[in-house]
Parts: structure tokens; C-alpha cells; sequence
């Protein structure tokens, strides 16, 4: 909503203390957290949210809660319609008439910005529905400086709403009893149909845009009629005086009163300290902030457990007839759990759904084709052949199980829209695990807004922790540019992480997730995705995830786990003396305890280019050569990394990925990995020898011959016999 609008909805609507508004514009000072420490970076007082639970006439009190929100205007509709959502979930709410998003638009924003399509578009799909938004148009006839006939291709902004025939109400912002009558009848429309509706107010700005915005530069004709026309205030004082309904010491009265609160207020602000509890919601009180130490914590779980989930997860109902190849998976599956070996992807993922949901925590997966799985590897939702029934294993992991506990759905064809949908649905309850998915990785550049305003910065600008999980799909397999690359550079270029200070790295002591703005994983094992899924939830903070997703390794014939490797007991493989967690970093698979010092060559890398990495050595006999596997990219391990260069002190150090010079996580992991080294005497920069495609515009070749060549120059070359030249 506009600058003022935003004010006055924050003071006399949601009541957000005045003094708070005020020391704000004065500059005001950062919040702080329970020990005393100044937290956040904050943000404008236009963006900033707010929640309270406020008086009704009728003696009840209705909690109102304002979502804080950058500046692309529209782009918080969907994380409204989200949390909503969410909020209607854990009361309860069934019939969808405790909860309501209510939107405030802007006249040009809601007719030009897509995002209110996507928005809109969701309101009547049955995992997204909220039962009817409330659209509110301050319409003021112009868009900053924008007129209305440069600015939509329609007689109306609000024609967008037509699409779902949604009753759209055009209502004089002079008259405002008629504005309160078309708000009440909204309101009812709403409760009673369970559909969205819009309030177009036909109004003005009397002011620019903000406090320096002069309009009459470029609407000189348009300002001299509102400089000479009556606000609404003082056309309504004058109705009230004409009918006798009140009389001018009333209304001075009023004023007066007005007035005082704001110089009480205005004086109180200049000794105002803002607290996080002004900033944190209930669900979230005893989470802790960065400043506050959260133990490690294992995500193992018990083997008759796993057992027991396993068999139900792969366990279809009498009668059932599904398709003779999901037939055919999930006896595969079955006889995964049963011989506790080569345990998938698919089966990783499902485990980890499974076992959170005993432990009775939320779980949520949604967006396009998450049902199946864009590679058809999930399987989560079946279908009968024949009477089209479907069937969801996870929803029968529990005796009586609540169906809503395990929700997978099919998303629209929406990236912006929806993932903004998700994050306000994560945001409202930290004991869920909720996640989307992005078709084939790439096209989460989609919704890039909402990772660049929201899911990057929430945290520091508002104090909003959120533990979304991000899904996309990565890896290059020669099926060209637009399915090759989920743009990992993009999320590690927006990590916050000092690349040239170690942090505090003992596992007592160390905070580094928790001061990282987000976590960026790159995972290669069915057992480390289980187990940094779980991580999400068996810690006492929360911090989105961005996970880079496998395509070739949802059935790589060396992309398998024991079932030991997800359990917690003591004494195998999969345990090390800190317990069964998610590995930050895998160290080489093969046995180098009697030659470490005559390893020549250590390589570093990230995702399924290790299994060729791998594959490669074992042709050339390399047994000289270590490959280490960064599963967690950011925070960078730093740690783990100097236990390996302390490992092989006399190696050549190479860091190899798929991807471009460019792209991929080279730009990300020099500095710091060159931070590691110098710190061991190990050099610096020049001695990390990069190994990866040449630079590029597009993300990769679209001829699969070229692929293959440029795919096999890379990792002969991470493994030939001479030293690796730069590039």
C-alpha cells in the first residue's frame, strides 16, 4: 500500500504503537534481542509489519496481523494468501471463516503487476484456497506518475479479478459511509460464498508519493482540482454538521483529543527502545536468535522405527491396481526396507517425511508436478488404473492419521505466486516442514523477486526467521540450457557469510548457520538428504534451505544408502563419535591412511559431477588422487575443509564443478577456500586450481555431442597425471 496509507493502516488499524512510528522516523534505534544486543538491519517504516490483538465492540478481540513487505509492490499478496492458509490449518478452521487475508492494492500495481493474477488464480485450488481473499483498491488515479491510460488496457484496474467472476465493487472514497457499506458487504460476500471480492475506491492522492514526491510535475491539471477540492475529512465533518448529528465542539473535541495522543506520543518516542517481542509472533517464542547458541543436534532415528515407516510407505491397499511400473517401484522399494540396502532418492525423501510426521510435525510439498515428480521418481500420490482412486502412502504412517498432516500438491503453473504462497505458509509455524519444489530447477528464476526481498533478507530486515526448504533440481545432462542449471551462483552470490574471517568453528561453541543468512546444500547421498530434511526441524532456529536437487542421481546405480546410514545406533559406518547428522562434507571414500602425505592431487567438488569424478579414477588407477564432496557449500565447512588439507598436506589443491566459470559455486568457494588454506600455510588464491566449463552467457550448450566432449574434457582432466594447469 502507499507511503501514508501504510502509516495509517499500521497506527489506527492493526495499532502499532505511535511512539514506535515516530522514533522510526526520527532514525530510531534497532531492536534488541533478551541479552541486550542490537539485532537485524531493520527496514523503512513503510515495510515494516506488525501484529495485535485488538478490542471488538462486541467484547471479543480479533487478532489482527500486518506481513512486514518490500517494495515491489504486489509481491506480498501470496505470502498473505500463505500464511493464511497456514493460520486456518492450525486453528482448525475447516469452514475457512476465522481467518482472512485481506490486500490492500494500489490502482496501477493491481492492474500491472502478474503476481495478482498468480494470486488470485490460487484462490480456488483445494491446497491453496483460503476461502475468499478481501481485495482492497485505494485507487487513486495514478501510479507515482503514471496515468491510467498509460498504465493498464482496460476500462477498469480491477478487470483482472473478472477472470474469476469475482464481484468487484466500485465505491466513491468521498462518501465514506458508502465506503464502510461496500466494506461490510464485502465482508459478508466473503464469509457467505467463500470467494474473493474487490473494493475498487475510487479516490485521489493528495499528496506525491512520498514526503519529497512533488505531483504537479506531471500532473499539473489533475493537482489543481484536488488542491481545490475538500478532503474527505471535511466533507464528512460538514455532513455531520448539516444533519445535526454532531456539532462543531463535538468535532473540536475530537480533533483535540487527536492531537494530544500525538504530542504524548511523538515525546514518548524519543526514549523508545524497540524489543524483538514487538517483531516475533507467538508460534515462535523460545526460538532463538543468532546471537543465541543452538546446539548441534543428531537426526538419526530409531531402526524398528524406520522399519515401520518403511513398510508402510511402500505398503499399497488391497485391491489397489496402479501402474505396472509404479507397481513394480514400489516392490523395489519394498524390498529396499526389507534387506535395509541400496536405499534411493525417492525412498531417502520419504523417510524423511515419514519419520517427521511420527514425531508429529506438519509436512508440506508442493509445485508443479510434485506429486509424481517432474522424473517420475516420487511416486507420492498413485492412481488406480482403473477407477482413477488415488492413494497416498504418507498419509498411512500413523494409526488414524489426520489426512492433512502430509500435504503434496500439484501447484498451478505458477513460480512467484506460489513460492511466496509457501514462505507466508512457513513463516506462520516453525514445527512444520514445509518445501517447493521448482520444475527442473531453472525455472525458479521465476520467482526470483521472492527470494531476493523475502526469503534472503526477511530475517535481517524484519526478524522474520522462516525454515522454508527449497527444492531444485540441478545437473547437467546435456538436455541443454534450459534444463541444465538452477542458477546455484545466484543463491551463494546472496549469502552473507564473511569469506575471508573464520568463525567460530568448535561444535560447542559455534553459531555459523545461525549468524548465515540461508543454507545452500548440494547433497549426493539418499542418506544425507534424509538427514539435513530432518535437520530443519531438530534445531532450535530456523533458516531457509536451498537445496540443489539431483536428476541423474534419482537412479544413479552408485547413488544408494543403508538403511544404518539413517539410524542412531552406535558402531557402523554411518556413525561417526558425534552421531548420525547431515555431513557438511564427505571425505574420500577410499582407504588413504597409509599414503595421505603422497596424495598428489585433492579435489573438491559439489553434486553428481563426484560420480563421474569417481567413475574416472577407477579407469585411470588414480589411486593418488583424493576427491572430497562439499555437501554444504553455505555456511562454508571450514573446518572439515582444513581437516582434509591437513590430511594430504602435500596434495594440489582443485576445485571442480560441472558448470561454467561463471556459474556454479566457483566464485563462492575461492576466497573462502583460500581463507582455509592461508590460515594452514597452504597459499592462497593462486594455488587453487579450477577445474570446470569456460565462461559463458547461457548456462549450457544445447548439442548433446558438445555436452558429452566438454562433460569428458573436464573430469579427464581433474584426473590426468600432470599437474592441473589454470585455466
Amino acid at each position: 500500500m502507499s507511503h501514508r496509507g501504510r502509516l495509517n493502516v499500521l497506527g489506527n488499524v492493526v495499532r502499532k504503537p505511535l511512539r514506535q512510528i515516530f522514533s522510526e522516523f526520527s532514525g530510531g534505534t534497532r531492536p534488541v534481542d533478551e541479552v541486550g544486543l542490537y539485532t537485524g538491519t531493520g527496514d523503512v517504516k513503510y515495510h515494516l509489519g506488525t501484529s495485535y490483538d485488538r478490542p471488538t465492540r462486541g467484547g471479543n478481540r480479533i487478532h489482527l496481523s500486518l506481513v512486514a513487505n518490500p517494495s515491489h509492490l504486489e509481491a506480498v499478496d501470496p505470502v498473505v494468501a500463505g500464511k493464511t492458509r497456514a493460520k486456518q490449518y492450525y486453528s482448525k478452521d475447516v469452514d475457512r471463516t476465522k481467518n482472512v487475508g485481506i490486500l490492500i492494492h494500489g490502482d496501477g500495481s493491481f492492474a500491472g503487476q502478474g503476481v495478482v493474477y498468480e494470486t488470485l488464480h490460487l484462490s480456488a485450488l483445494p491446497n491453496y484456497t483460503t476461502g475468499g481473499t478481501i481485495h482492497i483498491v485505494v485507487n487513486n488515479q495514478v501510479a507515482f506518475t503514471t496515468d491510467p491510460m498509460s498504465g493498464r488496457s482496460s476500462q477498469y484496474c480491477t478487470d483482472v479479478a473478472k477472470a474469476l467472476n469475482a464481484p468487484i465493487f466500485h465505491v466513491n472514497g468521498d462518501d465514506l459511509e458508502a465506503v464502510v457499506h461496500v466494506c461490510e458487504l464485502a465482508a459478508e460476500w466473503r464469509q457467505t460464498f467463500h470467494s474473493d471480492v474487490v473494493v475498487d475506491i475510487v479516490c485521489y492522492r493528495r499528496f506525491g508519493h512520498n514526503e519529497i514526491d512533488e505531483p504537479s510535475f506531471t500532473q499539473p491539471k489533475m493537482y489543481k482540482v484536488i488542491r481545490n477540492h475538500p478532503s474527505a475529512l471535511e466533507i464528512y465533518q460538514k455532513k455531520l454538521l448539516d444533519s445535526g448529528q454532531a456539532t462543531k465542539e463535538d468535532i473540536d473535541k475530537i480533533h483535540k483529543k487527536v492531537n494530544t495522543i500525538l504530542n504524548e506520543e511523538f515525546l514518548a518516542s524519543k526514549d523508545y527502545v524497540p524489543k524483538r517481542r514487538d517483531w516475533l509472533s507467538a508460534y515462535w517464542l523460545g526460538f532463538k536468535s543468532p546471537e543465541q547458541l543452538s546446539r548441534v543436534r543428531n537426526t538419526g532415528v530409531k531402526p524398528e522405527i524406520l522399519k515401520n515407516v518403511g513398510k508402510a510407505i511402500t505398503t499399497l491397499p488391497d485391491g489397489f491396481k496402479p501402474h505396472r511400473a509404479v507397481k513394480k517401484i514400489f516392490g523395489d522399494r519394498a524390498q529396499m526396507i526389507e534387506t535395509g540396502e541400496g536405499i534411493d532418492w525417492a525412498v531417502g525423501e520419504a523417510l524423511a517425511f515419514a519419520t517427521l510426521l511420527v514425531e508429529g510435525n506438519h509436512v508440506r510439498l508442493s509445485g508443479q508436478d510434485v506429486e509424481r515428480g517432474t522424473f517420475s521418481h516420487r511416486h507420492s500420490v498413485l492412481h488406480d488404473q482403473e477407477s482413477g482412486e488415488k492413494y497416498c502412502p504418507l498419509d498411512h504412517v500413523i494409526i488414524n492419521q489426520n489426512e492433512e498432516l502430509f500435504t503434496v500438491s500439484n501447484s498451478s503453473l505458477s513460480e512467484f505466486g506460489v513460492l511466496g504462497f509457501e514462505l507466508g505458509y512457513a513463516m506462520e509455524n516453525p514445527n512444520a516442514l514445509v518445501m517447493w519444489e521448482a520444475q527442473f530447477g531453472d525455472f525458479a528464476n521465476g520467482a526470483q523477486v521472492i527470494f531476493d526481498q523475502f526469503l534472503s533478507s526477511g530475517e535481517a530486515k524484519w526478524l522474520r526467521q522462516t525454515g522454508l526448504v527449497v527444492l531444485l533440481p540441478h545437473g547437467y545432462d546435456g538436455q541443454g540450457p534450459e534444463h541444465s542449471s538452477a542458477r546455484l551462483e545466484r543463491f551463494l552470490q546472496m549469502s552473507d557469510d564473511n569469506p575471508f574471517v573464520i568463525p567460530e568453528m568448535d561444535p560447542t561453541l559455534r553459531t555459523q548457520i545461525q549468524e548465515c543468512n540461508w543454507q545452500v546444500v548440494n547433497v549426493t547421498t539418499p542418506a544425507n538428504y534424509f538427514h539435513v530434511l530432518r535437520r530443519q526441524i531438530h534445531r532450535e532456529f530456523r533458516k531457509p534451505l536451498i537445496v540443489m536437487s539431483p536428476k541423474n542421481l534419482l537412479r544413479h546405480k552408485d547413488c544408494k544408502s543403508n538403511l544404518s546410514e539413517f539410524d542412531d545406533v552406535q558402531g557402523h559406518p554411518g556413525f561417526d563419535k558425534q552421531g548420525t547428522r547431515f555431513k557438511r562434507l564427505i571425505k574420500d571414500q577410499n582407504d588413504h591412511s597409509d599414503l595421505e602425505e603422497g596424495i598428489r592431487r585433492l579435489v573438491l567438488c559439489s553434486g553428481k559431477v563426484y560420480y563421474e569424478l569417481d567413475e574416472e579414477r577407477r579407469k585411470v588407477e588414480g589411486k593418488d588422487i583424493a576427491i572430497c564432496r562439499v555437501e554444504q557449500l553455505c555456511p562454508f565447512p571450514y573446518d572439515l575443509i582444513q581437516r582434509e588439507l591437513k590430511r594430504y598436506p602435500n596434495a594440489e589443491i582443485v576445485w571442480c564443478q560441472e558448470e561454467a566459470m561463471n556459474m556454479g559455486a566457483y566464485s563462492y568457494i575461492a576466497p573462502r577456500l583460500s581463507t582455509a588454506m592461508k590460515a594452514l600455510g597452504r597459499g592462497g588464491m593462486d594455488d587453487i586450481k579450477y577445474v570446470g566449463r569456460a565462461p559463458s552467457a547461457a548456462t549450457a550448450t544445447g548439442f548433446y555431442q558438445m555436452h558429452v566432449k566438454e562433460q569428458t574434457e573436464l573430469v579427464q582432466k581433474a584426473m590426468q597425471p600432470e599437474p592441473v594447469s589454470y585455466p
